[in-house]
């Protein structure tokens, strides 16, 4: 068995996503694209199913670009360039 299948296996709950009602749609819409399902509720709470590690990457970092400020975004685009092989 793969370390792949052995870590998709993992059974990981539904999680529930706080985020501005304004940032909802366009958190929806790239979750979407990243194939992660996502249910928006009519009482404005958002879930995300999270079947793998990688998935919970994904949405730190969709959540990151919609609630980071513009000087946050380039301090870590920065450290990123600087980060060494």
């Amino acid at each position: 068995m793969s370390v792949r299948s052995q870590v998709s296996s993992l059974d990981f709950p539904r999680q529930q996503i706080l985020i501005s009602r304004c940032d909802r749609w366009q958190f929806q819409q790239r979750l979407q694209d990243l194939e992660i399902p996502v249910d928006c509720q009519e009482d404005g709470s958002v879930w995300v199913d999270v079947s793998h590690p990688v998935t919970i990457l994904q949405i730190r970092s969709v959540l990151q670009q919609l609630t980071a400020s513009r000087q946050e975004l380039v301090d870590w685009l920065n450290q990123c360039w600087q980060t060494k092989d």
